[in-house]
């Protein structure tokens, strides 16, 4: 005498299944060490034109960094990278933007931001940027005002800060062991 198999009715079944797949297609879209990295490129200049609207995230620190009369988004751009990874950005004017998240350390992410005019780097710098946080780049001359860069991160798998954080430098020339690269 055998036990009687229990037969799943075939509905219950596939549900069962998706319940065990869902989960692991959840995981699989934003792997932990995920990052995303957000470049605005700003054309900061004193045509009183005021600060364009897309800017209303970060306007009160780009007035209170910079003294122009017009800030106006140039370009955004965003791309998922993982730490270790770096991710290239091509800004107006041709210069290219590395930037390489390394580690997460207490919602801090730590990350290499290198900024190339062909294969010469103009300048390097390493940085923690609070998690969800702004780090702003301004300096150089373009059409008739000054470039400013806005980089952002995010690790969407990280616990939120509620400290925020906006820094400011300008472009020197450092030495750097980089070389311009196509995205990873």
């Amino acid at each position: 005498m055998y036990p009687k198999a229990m037969v799943i009715p075939p509905v219950l079944g596939l549900g069962a299944v998706m319940l065990l797949i869902l989960p692991a297609l959840a995981a699989a879209q934003i792997p932990p060490n995920a990052v995303e990295v957000r470049i605005d490129s700003v054309l900061a200049a004193d045509t009183n034109q005021g600060t364009d609207e897309r800017l209303q995230a970060i306007s009160r620190q780009l007035s209170d960094l910079f003294r122009y009369t017009t800030y106006r988004l140039l370009s955004h751009q965003e791309s998922r990278t993982h730490l270790g990874e770096h991710v290239a950005f091509t800004l107006p004017g041709g210069r290219i933007l590395h930037v390489e998240p390394r580690t997460l350390e207490h919602h801090m992410i730590a990350m290499e931001v290198i900024m190339f005019e062909g294969e010469r780097p103009m300048m390097a710098t390493d940085l923690k940027l609070m998690n969800r946080g702004v780090f702003l780049v301004g300096g150089h001359r373009y059409e008739d005002g000054m470039l400013i860069i806005s980089i952002g991160a995010e690790m969407p798998e990280a616990p939120v800060s509620t400290e925020t954080a906006v820094h400011k430098t300008t472009p020197a020339a450092h030495p750097a062991s980089a070389t311009p690269a196509d995205n990873r």
